[in-house]
């Protein structure tokens, strides 16, 4: 027995320490490669701040964009759907065009005022460096799957600053109702080492601050640490969010399809999404929901930060960036969704708020998180993610804003190739809440 233990042990630390250096380069790399991707995003909106005209030439910049990939891209067209098809099961791989070409397209997008985000960017870098390494490394199809799911974590990580949620969304996207624990260690490992990594570079990330909230009641004497009445806005907030989440995703989806079936010239379809763009912020008279909407490029503009103030932004904020991201992404032009949802979920947050006299900051929060979780199906990720970014005071409403923005957002989301090993639905009919209300029918 005592043998037994000593061989399992050595069996866990060669695991460990394997898995610990094949992964640590990988997440420099990924690091450094998405640190780039950040100082290069930060020049190019800026840029375009400066530069106000440069939003007339978008239709030619999504031109541009349509051809690189038409040119140059192959599978990489695919993009998250492609790594997250390999993790499932792996086949032509992963190509290592894919990283250049997303980073060079997602800064065309931003610099020309596309609203897009730079979550996808990120997962991209991180599935292409990790896929090459997987190779260098000569790992086999299982040990494979777990690097490609490294590399997620890696990027996802690195780009907010949110090592731990990086390991878990890399984690829970790739399955809905499952998680793969097999992958945990190296995806733990590449989220820390890729934020590290950006870190050292001196790329720093958004700040937030939520106001101080006293969220206990006292009922018939008795001290609540949760107020009935706040939670109860909370879940009613939370449906909205994932309503909302089902929304996006089925607007980016049906711009993309409509797009598709009624123009056949297919480098026509950006210029056409790049169009509207510059009609809707002329009919608006303002940028604010172009790029990526977390710096503001004029005193008062509505941005994610602002949100979470009071009046920091205006009734329909959030509807008009669905609108703008889902033109944007479905026509064509390249980045991520992640960001405008937060922008999405924030604005929608701030709204609701003032709607039902709750506090500001913490709804807009709460919107941050629970759009993003219903649209990818990642309600653990974010919850995480609640904590990492606006600490732990409020966990509790994290978890109950993202689970309830998960249950309302419908069985599918934003990435198409996300499989179901149990759905929402299914969930209700499991034995055990059968066993649990076995009188009742469900």
């Amino acid at each position: 027995m005592f043998k037994n233990i000593v061989s399992n042990l050595v069996s866990l630390l060669k695991y460990l320490v394997r898995w610990m250096l094949v992964t640590t380069p990988v997440a420099v790399a990924i690091g450094s490669m998405v640190a780039f991707f950040l100082w290069l995003l930060s020049w190019a909106i800026h840029f375009r701040f400066a530069h106000t005209w440069l939003l007339y030439l978008l239709p030619a910049a999504g031109a541009v964009i349509h051809l690189l990939y038409k040119w140059y891209g192959a599978s990489a067209e695919r993009g998250n759907n492609l790594i997250i098809d390999e993790i499932h099961q792996p086949g032509a791989g992963v190509p290592k065009r894919m990283a250049p070409l997303i980073l060079i397209t997602t800064v065309i997008t931003h610099l020309f005022g596309g609203s897009a985000g730079r979550e996808g960017t990120a997962v991209q870098i991180g599935g292409s460096l990790a896929n090459w390494f997987g190779s260098l490394f000569k790992l086999d199809g299982g040990d494979k799957k777990v690097i490609l799911t490294a590399g997620v974590a890696a990027g996802f990580g690195a780009v907010f600053g949110t090592p731990l949620t990086g390991t878990i969304f890399a984690l829970e996207v790739i399955a809905i109702g499952r998680i793969p624990y097999r992958s945990f260690f190296a995806c733990l490992v590449a989220g820390y080492v890729g934020d590290i990594t950006v870190s050292l570079w001196g790329i720093h990330h958004t700040l937030y601050h939520i106001d101080i909230v006293n969220t206990g009641q006292t009922f018939y004497g008795i001290h609540l640490p949760l107020g009935l009445w706040l939670l109860g806005k909370v879940v009613v907030a939370s449906a909205v969010f994932g309503g909302v989440s089902y929304a996006f995703a089925r607007a980016v989806h049906m711009v993309k399809n409509f797009s598709l079936k009624w123009i056949k010239i297919t480098w026509v379809i950006p210029i056409i999404g790049g169009l509207v763009i510059i009609t809707l912020t002329y009919i608006l008279g303002k940028p604010d929901y172009l790029s990526l909407g977390v710096d503001a490029e004029y005193p008062g503009a509505v941005t994610i930060v602002s949100a979470f103030q009071h009046a920091g932004a205006d009734a329909f904020s959030w509807l008009w960036k669905l609108i703008y991201t889902a033109i944007t992404l479905g026509t064509g032009f390249k980045g991520g969704e992640v960001t405008p949802l937060f922008y999405i979920g924030s604005t929608l947050g701030n709204s609701l708020a003032e709607l039902m006299n709750a506090p500001v900051g913490l709804f807009a929060a709460l919107g941050f998180i629970a759009v993003f979780a219903g649209a990818t199906n990642t309600p653990i990720a974010c919850t995480l993610m609640g904590i990492e970014l606006f600490g732990g005071e409020y966990a509790i409403f994290f978890a109950i804003a993202c689970f309830t923005a998960y249950f309302f957002s419908g069985d599918g989301g934003i990435y198409l190739a996300q499989k179901t090993a149990l759905s929402k639905t299914e969930l209700a009919k499991t034995k055990y809440l059968k066993r649990m209300f076995g009188k009742y029918r469900l």
